[in-house]
């Protein structure tokens, strides 16, 4: 691992996003159940990784109708 960035949504820890040796974008590692689908998804830069995840994290809070 050559570096890591948190990722929080709304104050609540999901996961980190990790740049790999030898690999082209951000690994997500989730530690949240709301996005653990995403867990070990390659995504080439953190401004899309954090879209992805947010949209699920918020996905999954939403009530249901």
């Amino acid at each position: 691992m050559l570096e890591s960035t948190i990722i929080e949504i709304d104050g609540i820890f999901v996961g980190t996003a990790i740049v790999l040796t030898n690999v082209v974008g951000r690994r997500f590692y989730a530690t949240h159940d709301s996005v653990r689908a995403l867990h070990n998804v390659v995504l080439p830069d953190l401004s899309s990784l954090r879209r992805r995840v947010t949209s699920l994290f918020r996905a999954a809070a939403r009530p249901a109708p």
